[in-house]
């Protein structure tokens, strides 16, 4: 009876802790594609962007392939993608932003609620920024459904409120974006992404000046 007890715990330990390394190694490969992100996106500007973001796609495109299934991958690869296409600019940056929905949409049907909800934000402030036909598949009624699902699921979020709040603004709903963004401002910090917190909090400065000169 203590034999095969022993043996039991031995085979759990076994078979657990390869489980533990992998996600191990999961996790700090997504911080280390989300400090790219952040560095690529609020420290350099023009080309030298451009270059860090078709680089760290080609991570991401990877990243993606050795985790088939997994929503936090795809959602990285859609952000990336996304950001390059804003950085980009021009008709050539329509294909960028359709493999970035494509991620997003992917990433919602496994689980919607991965990253607090980071693929209902995405997509939502894509569908807000694409043009809309004959030019892209911008859609501001989509726009608002996906970022209002996004709130439901991180309501406190910094990111779901400040996109919310950025497309208020789009939409000149100048008093309820100004509401959004404080909320925004006042989010907790997320760890291990301060260059992140500080860009996007740089942002939200930007964009509560810009309502409320517009009210």
């Amino acid at each position: 009876m203590k034999k095969c007890f022993f043996y039991t715990l031995f085979l759990l330990t076994f078979l657990l802790t390869p489980l533990a390394v992998i996600s191990a190694e999961f996790d700090e490969q997504l911080l280390d594609i989300q400090h790219e992100w952040a560095k690529a996106n609020y420290q350099t500007q023009g080309d030298a962007k451009k270059k860090e973001l078709e680089a760290l796609m080609e991570k991401t495109g990877s990243f993606v392939s050795s985790n088939p299934g997994s929503a936090e991958a795809l959602i990285w690869d859609g952000i990336v993608n996304s950001t390059y296409a804003g950085a980009r600019g021009g008709a050539g940056a329509l294909k960028f932003a359709k493999k970035a929905r494509k991620n997003f949409e992917a990433a919602i049907k496994i689980n919607p609620k991965a990253l607090d909800g980071s693929s209902h934000t995405s997509l939502g402030s894509l569908y807000y920024k694409v043009p809309g036909f004959p030019i892209g598949f911008g859609s501001n009624k989509k726009a608002e459904q996906h970022l209002k699902k996004a709130l439901e699921i991180n309501p406190n979020g910094i990111d779901s409120n400040y996109f919310y709040g950025d497309f208020l603004i789009d939409r000149k709903r100048y008093d309820k974006a100004i509401v959004m963004l404080n909320k925004a401002k006042a989010a907790a910090d997320r760890p291990n992404r301060p260059i992140a917190d500080q860009g996007r909090r740089a942002e939200i400065d930007t964009a509560i000046a810009l309502a409320e000169s517009k009210k």
